[in-house]
């Protein structure tokens, strides 16, 4: 006889059984099941520092920020629509127990089956942990094969991101079918996350490629400082006027509705190079003070730019290519997004720098992990990007070498499973 854990449990000899999988359907994992054992167990958010996973939206998108990020791509190995299910149902299951603080999966007395949870983040708590899923041009279409028959839903606003000025992308370090951001306030609760869906995916899912990321955007300064010392984030839209910038509405496909449209870059930094150049410079470059972060010929941050004031020279204060001119709002036409921005740190590499004096060496391998979020990338960061990857002062010292667009869908209630609106007609 099998237990009602057992039964919640996605084995690894169970997920490879496709045709058991297939014709059990959702009834064999029983996601809603797992999660009601432990709700009547379950601290408070307050007690357990827990940031909901069910809701009207996903997490970690309006979520305030959390000091580490660890995000994956993922390629898809399920060839049937049944077995990708499986496997977004699992996810579900296991996302609920660990934004709440607690192992991947229910226990269970079958020996014979592999580990229910590697258990290096026992005792650490939820840590304001979010699991933020997205759908990539890969899943809906691979060369042209329709696998899981939603070629024909895939958004338009799920667009292939153009080549811009400037890219020198990474041979599979960009795209994706599949992404999981994970964000919480410690490293190690984050990367375990993502390690046991990993594990949980075993045989309907690879990964691609990772990224591990942090912030200071839940310390005391406010607005996170970058690796060049500047805050980042600084014109994001405020929480009264968030909603029409990120989330999908009526203007898309019916799945997508309170969905929202991410963006990923990974942006390497010469270092080196840009610590070679004095304050004054770098402030004209950015368009900001570095200590305040206001504008220049402002006094506070949050000053509004005034874009039309010159010197006693008649030179314009703030640069024509400077980096807070190219991407106000106001010189877009409106066009706006959410930046979600994590600064990261591969080590060290050899690199020949791109920009004079062309010096060849062992540098840093750092930079931005750039993330937004925006109700259609076509009139946000496609749009804004086309103009600063030919004009920024900033692209002397930044280099494009990753690049992903995901469709991330809507929250979900109890008893749904992450997509189901998608494949639910």
């Amino acid at each position: 006889m099998t237990s009602d854990d057992e039964q919640a449990r996605p084995s690894r000899r169970n997920f490879l059984a496709g045709a058991g999988i297939a014709g059990a359907g959702l009834a064999a994992l029983r996601p809603a099941a797992a999660v009601a054992q432990v709700a009547p167990s379950r601290p408070t958010p307050a007690q357990a520092d827990e940031e909901p996973f069910y809701g009207t939206y996903q997490g970690g998108i309006t979520t305030p920020m959390q000091s580490s990020l660890y995000f994956a791509s993922f390629d898809l190995a399920a060839t049937k629509r049944s077995d990708l299910i499986a496997m977004l149902a699992a996810w579900t299951a296991a996302s609920a127990r660990l934004t709440a603080g607690l192992p991947a999966e229910p226990g269970t007395q079958n020996l014979a089956d592999p580990p229910l949870d590697s258990g290096e983040a026992v005792g650490l708590n939820p840590q304001r942990l979010t699991l933020t899923f997205g759908f990539g041009p890969d899943m809906f279409s691979l060369n042209g094969d329709d696998r899981y028959g939603i070629a024909a839903k895939r958004p338009a606003a799920l667009v292939d991101l153009p080549h811009f000025n400037g890219d020198e992308l990474i041979d599979g370090q960009s795209n994706g079918a599949i992404c999981i951001q994970a964000c919480a306030n410690d490293p190690q609760v984050a990367f375990h996350a993502v390690r046991q869906l990993a594990r949980i995916s075993y045989g309907a899912a690879t990964l691609k490629w990772v990224q591990s990321g942090f912030s200071t955007a839940n310390k005391t300064q406010g607005t996170p400082r970058n690796l060049m010392g500047f805050k980042d984030g600084t014109m994001n839209p405020t929480s009264a006027n968030v909603a029409p910038v990120v989330w999908a509405g009526a203007e898309g496909p019916a799945w997508m509705q309170n969905g929202s449209y991410m963006v990923a870059r990974r942006i390497r930094i010469g270092l080196e190079h840009w610590d070679r150049m004095n304050v004054a410079f770098q402030e004209q470059t950015f368009g900001r003070t570095k200590h305040t972060g206001a504008p220049l010929g402002s006094t506070a941050e949050f000053d509004t730019p005034d874009f039309d004031a010159t010197d006693a020279d008649g030179n314009a204060i703030i640069p024509d290519n400077a980096h807070i001119r190219l991407a106000a709002p106001v010189n877009n036409n409106g066009a706006t997004m959410l930046r979600r921005s994590y600064s990261y740190n591969n080590g060290a590499n050899f690199v020949a720098e791109r920009w004079p004096p062309w010096k060849q060496g062992i540098e840093y391998d750092s930079g931005l992990f750039f993330q937004s979020y925006q109700q259609d990338p076509r009139i946000a960061f496609v749009k804004l990007f086309d103009r600063m990857s030919k004009i920024d002062a900033l692209n002397q010292f930044t280099t494009h070498v990753g690049s992903a667009i995901f469709a991330c869908p809507p929250g979900i209630s109890k008893g749904q499973y992450i997509g189901q609106t998608l494949f639910a007609a």
